[in-house]
C-alpha cells in the first residue's frame, strides 16, 4: 500500500504553493476594493453612473 503521509519535500513545497496563493488572492482582494472604491468615488461627481455600465 502506498503511505498515506506525504514526503516531506512534497509537503514543504505544497505549503509554499498554498501560501503563495493566499498571498495572491489578499493582493487581488486588496486591488479590486481599491478600484470599486475608486469607481464609487469618481461616481458621485457630475456625470452620474457614466462608469458603471448598464445603470
Amino acid at each position: 500500500m502506498k503511505k498515506a503521509e506525504p514526503q516531506p519535500a512534497d509537503a514543504k513545497s505544497a505549503d509554499d504553493r498554498a501560501a503563495r496563493l493566499a498571498q495572491a488572492l489578499r493582493a487581488n482582494l486588496h486591488r479590486r476594493k481599491a478600484q470599486a472604491r475608486a469607481i464609487d468615488d469618481g461616481a458621485d461627481g457630475g456625470e452620474g453612473s457614466a462608469g458603471k455600465p448598464g445603470q
